[in-house]
């Protein structure tokens, strides 16, 4: 893919659970399990090594046998986006070039883990990467998240000064979102996150998709096609059957984490889910809620 093969991705991208064995090792079965599920229901692309797939918690090792493992299993039959999050410029440059090697299709870069600089510091960080990609790039902007964001006028000047950073990965509400277009002239083809809170509204304020975690995408790519072919009432019945679950999801990212990997878990039945330390642990009153939410969901 290039930079004018951007169009053709749009659409539900489930960014994959890393799962491990009771040692604490990546397990390669659950990855596959979710990709063939991606595939079987329809998905649009998967994304993986982003906060879902706990890759703070993995060693450079691991991201890229995890990495290399998503894209074995998924075959070159969907477009393929893979997180890098290495802390420096000649990091990310290496990860991004062994993501094309593997197979990925575009890259989604987080800042470094240095907080408080000059937005002027992270549009060089990003721009040199991005240089140096063979492959298409987004920019995670994510500042609740990361602790570190760009203003809507920097990533204006970033996607100006080095047009193959041309996709952005927003975790922000819809009104903001469709005020980042406008401010950036449509510069960027933008997938929210945020669980897929607010999903039809985002696809009106113009965004090309979604990456969610994948424990309810099958009603999210049902939503997303009842929209994009026009049948606005059925996407919006889609979007409240899942809009409980969502919220509850999206209380914070380690309740993601813990509950929406069992979640995934269940419907794909993976029978067992080690939690890699540090990590939120369930308690029994949000095990009687995620069972509440899983009584409406089908196997995967």
């Amino acid at each position: 893919m290039n930079a004018m093969d951007v169009s053709r991705l749009h659409g539900i991208h489930p960014i994959l659970y890393a799962f491990f064995d009771a040692a604490g090792h990546p397990q390669r079965a659950p990855i596959a399990a979710q990709v063939e599920a991606a595939i079987r229901h329809g998905a649009h692309g998967v994304a993986v090594l982003g906060l879902a797939t706990e890759t703070n918690k993995l060693d450079a090792a691991e991201r890229r046998a995890i990495m290399e493992w998503t894209a074995e299993a998924a075959g070159r039959r969907l477009p393929l986006a893979v997180t890098v999050a290495e802390p420096s410029v000649h990091g990310q440059v290496a990860f991004v070039r062994a993501a094309r090697d593997a197979g990925a299709d575009w890259v989604i870069l987080q800042p470094p883990p240095v907080a408080g600089l000059p937005e002027i510091e992270y549009l060089r960080f990003f721009g040199a990467v991005a240089d140096a990609s063979p492959v298409p790039v987004a920019i995670q902007n994510a500042a609740q998240f990361l602790g570190i964001g760009l203003s809507n006028a920097g990533l204006k000047s970033l996607n100006r000064n080095h047009p193959n950073v041309c996709l952005l990965k927003g975790e922000a509400p819809a009104a903001a979102i469709a005020r980042l277009i406008e401010e950036t002239e449509g510069a960027y083809r933008v997938f929210n996150g945020r669980g897929g809170l607010e999903l039809p509204d985002c696809l009106r304020a113009g965004c090309a998709g979604m990456i969610p975690a994948p424990e309810c995408f099958d009603l999210q790519v049902a939503c997303y096609d009842a929209m994009r072919a026009g049948r606005e009432d059925e996407a919006e019945a889609h979007y409240r059957a899942m809009l409980p679950l969502v919220t509850f999801m999206m209380g914070s990212i380690d309740t993601f984490v813990c509950y929406g990997k069992r979640i995934v878990a269940r419907r794909l039945g993976i029978a067992d889910v080690h939690d890699r330390a540090p990590a939120q642990r369930p308690t029994a009153f949000g095990i009687a809620m995620m069972e509440r939410f899983l009584a409406n969901l089908p196997p995967l």
